[in-house]
């Protein structure tokens, strides 16, 4: 007779925590040698649902590059973390943090992204932020590229689509494993690597110019560069700490077919296809074979040196980390009605509610991802981002009842236990964001994450106060129990 234990509850020394971005939190954007990045130069959107983090023309780059303001580029303020990063840490401390995802910001360490040799306060600021967060047992799990790089690389030789840029993120890349060796355990090499085939924020290259057949090319061999550079760096990492770990992060895009017709079922798995080819990498090592198919229909022909193929099954991940906010609906039909979501748009599914923003909320889809990873890859499973971004109120006595934030997280919550009892091997969980920050998709402030209110509106007025929500001490309770304790 077969027989084994089932789980009942997240394992010992799971990774609670938050997570953030430095372009969206840090502020500080020309102090300590710091450069310009591409995030701080896309424009705060005029309609939240009209999304401009790909919005960049040659024009507006020069427009901005002119503008020495914070007014229209609000990631260039951030929530000022660099100023206020002890008292944001002591407050994620308070609510029992085992783990704080953060990125760096690569122009803090390369200003330019070619120098010879990195910038020293921007390293001491890490330094004293990693400090910190030691100093309350806190692991960092750092994303070496999330959303930005030096935009003098995109001046000299458009981001991605160059080649060049791989021996400019790892040389970037020995600077941080050398420095941090033995004090950061865990990293990402790219957040939400599939975003570079939507452009801009994730490639770092202007194609505004181009007919959308020469952007899809430009985006793939730009991703293939990625592709490489993630691979090197995670044989850097191996080699100078192989006591660290270091892993791949994709935002998950689970999908359902609208109808049980054939061509809707059909539409779905391109679509799923489409979304794991970024993890089917850089997990197993190699292009899927369904991708041949792909880019011959779409007329993408990649180039790749003598010794890509190598390199790429050489520099396997040791986990995967992905973003879940959402699931989409797909059907063959082009007329089907759509919902707002995360970074792409997909039909909408009527047996879900939806967030402030139109995103739908799908806790069970969570469930199904993490069970389809682990029987895809079979490589521990790490959630980084899950969260629910609303218009919180203050209340006149200052304080923010946050209920529906709760509910979302408990749901989800209870669908990675039910995930766990299947016999997914997952490490951790990190909510987007545990502090109000700046929208990556639309540069507002409204759009609030966080356990931790920030007075700070859209046009950068406020106090910078940090404020305790209701959902700060019902997560602070969730941690002390290890996820048992959910009212």
């Amino acid at each position: 007779m077969y027989s084994k234990t089932i789980p009942t509850g997240f394992p010992k020394g799971f990774l609670w925590g938050g997570a953030t971005a430095a372009n969206q939190v840090e502020g500080a954007w020309n102090v300590d040698g710091k450069g310009l990045t591409t995030a701080e130069v896309v424009k705060r959107a005029a309609d939240r649902q009209k999304l401009t983090m790909n919005a960049v023309t040659q024009e507006s780059l020069q427009a901005a590059i002119a503008d020495q303001t914070e007014t229209l580029y609000p990631k260039r303020r951030g929530v000022d973390f660099y100023h206020h990063y002890k008292e944001d840490i002591a407050l994620f401390a308070e609510m029992g943090f085992k783990a704080y995802r953060l990125s760096i910001a690569w122009a803090r360490i390369f200003p330019k992204g070619d120098e010879a040799t990195p910038n020293e306060a921007g390293l001491k600021f890490y330094d004293d932020v990693f400090a910190e967060c030691h100093k309350y047992g806190i692991e960092p799990v750092v994303t070496i590229s999330h959303y930005e790089m030096p935009l003098g690389l995109t001046l000299k030789q458009n981001g991605w689509a160059s080649r060049a840029t791989i021996a400019n993120f790892t040389r970037y890349t020995e600077v941080l494993f050398k420095r941090y060796k033995g004090i950061v355990k865990y990293w990402l090499t790219f957040n939400e690597i599939n975003a570079s085939t939507w452009g801009f924020m994730g490639t770092g290259a202007v194609d505004s110019d181009l007919d959308a057949a020469a952007q899809t090319q430009l985006r793939y061999q730009a991703l293939h560069h990625e592709f490489v550079a993630s691979a090197l760096a995670v044989q850097q990492c191996h080699q100078i700490d192989p006591a660290a770990k270091i892993g791949c992060m994709l935002a998950r895009m689970q999908t359902y077919p609208n109808t049980p017709n054939p061509a809707d079922v059909r539409a779905a798995q391109l679509q799923d296809q489409l979304n794991l080819f970024f993890t089917d990498v850089q997990v197993r090592g190699e292009y899927p074979e369904y991708m041949n198919r792909y880019f011959a229909d779409n007329g993408v022909t990649l180039q790749l040196a003598p010794d890509d193929e190598a390199i790429l099954k050489a520099g396997k991940v040791d986990y995967l980390s992905f973003s879940y906010y959402m699931s989409t609906v797909t059907s063959a039909d082009d007329n089907i009605e759509k919902a707002s979501g995360n970074l792409n748009m997909g039909g909408k599914n009527p047996y879900l509610k939806a967030s402030d923003w139109g995103w739908q909320i799908d806790p069970v889809g969570l469930r199904l991802s993490l069970n389809e990873f682990w029987d895809r890859y079979r490589v521990p499973l790490f959630i980084v981002e899950n969260g629910l971004g609303a218009a919180d109120q203050l209340t006149a006595d200052g304080k923010v009842h946050d209920e529906y934030r709760i509910d979302y997280l408990r749901l989800h919550i209870e669908q990675m236990k039910e995930a766990i009892k299947d016999g997914v091997d997952l490490m951790g969980y990190t909510t987007w964001g545990p502090i109000d920050l700046i929208s990556a998709s639309t540069s507002e402030m409204s759009k609030r994450y966080g356990f931790i209110y920030v007075d700070q509106d859209d046009d950068g007025q406020g106090s910078l106060k940090r404020i305790r929500k209701d959902s700060f001490d019902w997560y602070k309770k969730v941690i002390a129990s290890n996820g048992e304790d959910l009212a």
